[in-house]
């Protein structure tokens, strides 16, 4: 079951953190380790901080950007010491690692940490279905980014003894990846430019963000986003306008 679950490090400045957090995921019977640009990788200290746990440090990928790292997730949970202005659907660790695990026979679960100095921006936690919020002192309460991987490792090794109760809300069809979900959304963005919904110079940001915010929280089929999108699709035969994403 932990196979099917992914630990995605964003921008990892200290190659040091890299390592704990691979000696850290060992610990916990965790293995799928993946490197969105870090700024040294690898490096001689993440191996030694790893403390033997080389071979996930061997076989971790690197990718450019996190689209690309969550592409083949169907969940993804971003962690983060702030909360933020506009509300996402907030977990605890321990809540994090039984949803993770209720269904990760069946569905790939990425777990994303941000930079040690900033975390994740909004833009990357707009990827996000749901933000891990970890619990600490209100005076002192950003953890050092290994030191939260293994809470969350923990968790999720506790969640696999404990026997982690089944998610049965989405039994019947798989979940949409996230490289479905971008594709969705960048979809959906084009579609409401084309009928007047959102125009170039006035459209707020934070518009789409809550867009987002919707569709992330439905945990979307992919029969269901094969539906959507064939409306968005009759929607622009009807105007006329070709699907060509502007992003969001």
């Amino acid at each position: 079951m932990l196979s099917n679950i992914r630990i995605v490090l964003v921008a990892t400045t200290h190659p040091g953190n890299i390592g704990a957090a691979a000696r850290a995921m060992k610990n916990m019977g965790l293995s799928d380790l993946a490197l969105v640009t870090p700024k040294i990788f690898p490096s001689d200290e993440a191996s030694a901080r790893a403390s033997g746990a080389d071979d996930i440090l061997e076989s971790a990928r690197v990718f450019d950007d996190l689209d690309a790292a969550v592409a083949d997730c169907h969940r993804v949970i971003g962690a983060s010491a702030r909360l933020r202005t506009i509300a996402w659907p907030q977990l605890t660790p321990r809540e994090s690692a039984e949803l993770a695990m209720g269904d990760a026979g069946r569905h790939k679960t990425a777990i994303v940490f941000g930079r040690e100095h900033a975390g994740l921006t909004n833009e990357e936690l707009e990827r996000c279905h749901f933000l891990l919020h970890i619990p600490c002192n209100p005076d002192f309460s950003s953890l050092n980014v290994a030191a939260a991987v293994q809470v969350i490792t923990y968790e999720l090794f506790q969640a696999t003894r404990a026997g982690a109760p089944p998610n049965t809300a989405k039994e019947q069809e798989p979940l949409a990846t996230g490289e479905q979900m971008e594709s969705f959304h960048k979809h959906l963005v084009q579609t409401l430019f084309d009928v007047g919904f959102l125009h170039e110079r006035k459209s707020s940001p934070s518009l789409t963000r809550k867009l987002r915010r919707i569709f992330n929280r439905a945990l979307l089929e992919q029969s269901e986003i094969h539906m959507l999108r064939g409306i968005l699709t009759a929607v622009q035969h009807r105007l006329g306008t070709r699907d060509v994403p502007r992003g969001s």
